[in-house]
């Protein structure tokens, strides 16, 4: 049976490399999981692969959405399983590799998502304008009264989960919160979930480190360059957002630099207590490479005798 290597780890703490390394051993591509990096307008502030890591790897969902364009977890996992399916059927390759820190994505190739109507572009454009014209606030007391158990539990700081509930609310006039199975699917492949970390002092200063090195490559040019796409979700992220700020006036670029550093630490802090419920996870320090590949070889033989 196939299986499928899913690495995952803090922002910054080094996947990229480890990945490149275990693509060559393995002989296999590298699947996106950054919700981000699918988006080819803002390479720099994502950190995503340079050419040439692109050029070194076979690289999947890099840079192969426009901003403009509608995506999320569920059009994520169908094309994944779809490019598992590609990979397995070839015969020519026993592993798939993917990496990333999106949580949400991640967790969607692995146990799958419930089965949420798709948004039409009507529903989306009205929910967008109501966003607009009456504010956050103003949709989140709609959705506790269109649903409130869910109302209870959703993000309520977070217009994309309100308006992604509203939305569905609207469309089909049922609860968001009716669709909501919670019921893991079985995938036709193996699954080993390795996350990568290292001490906290460490992680902090290759953060550091990383946002410096972001701004020497062109961060800022390419920020001002999408800055007229602000209100869009898909720029709702650490770095341009503290950028947009300095544009705005509202702040100097040094004070703006030392945001994106933070808030990129506490976004790491987040990223790591979500991986480490899951239990699933083994983890190793990025320069333990050569025991990772020991192990994920042992585990993957243990998988395929339990067949």
């Amino acid at each position: 049976m196939h299986t499928l290597i899913v690495i995952s780890g803090p922002t910054g703490v080094g996947k990229t490399e480890i990945c490149l390394k275990l693509a060559k051993h393995f002989s296999t591509s590298i699947i996106n999981a950054d919700s981000r990096q699918i988006y080819r307008e803002i390479p720099i502030g994502t950190a995503a692969p340079t050419e040439k890591q692109l050029s070194a790897v076979k690289h999947y969902l890099v840079g192969e959405r426009s901003l403009h364009d509608y995506y999320s977890a569920a059009l994520f996992e169908q094309e994944v399983l779809n490019i598992i399916k590609k990979e397995s059927d070839s015969g020519g390759q026993h592993f798939s590799l993917l990496s990333g820190g999106s949580m949400m994505y991640i967790d969607a190739v692995c146990n799958g998502i419930d089965d949420i109507p798709t948004v039409d572009n009507n529903t989306r454009q009205l929910l967008k304008e109501k966003l607009e014209n009456e504010g956050l606030e103003s949709l989140v007391e709609e959705l506790r009264q269109k649903d409130y158990n869910h109302w209870l539990n959703v993000d309520r700081k977070n217009p994309r989960r309100v308006v992604h509930a509203l939305e569905i609310c609207y469309m089909t006039g049922k609860p968001y919160s009716s669709f909501l199975k919670n019921e893991k699917k079985k995938r036709p492949f193996n699954i080993i979930k390795i996350g990568i970390n290292t001490s906290r002092e460490e992680l902090y200063s290759r953060i550091n480190s990383r946002v410096i090195t972001m701004l020497e490559s062109g961060f800022e040019k390419e920020a001002r360059s999408v800055y007229h796409l602000k209100g869009i979700n898909s720029l709702n992220t650490v770095g341009y957002k503290e950028l947009f700020d300095f544009f705005d006036g509202n702040t100097t670029k040094e004070e703006a630099v030392l945001k994106i550093q933070s808030n990129t630490r506490q976004y790491a802090r987040k990223q790591l207590t979500w991986l480490k419920n899951d239990s699933s996870f083994t983890w190793f320090y990025p320069n333990n490479l050569e025991e990772l590949i020991k192990y994920i070889e042992k585990t993957s033989s243990v998988l395929q005798q339990q067949i």
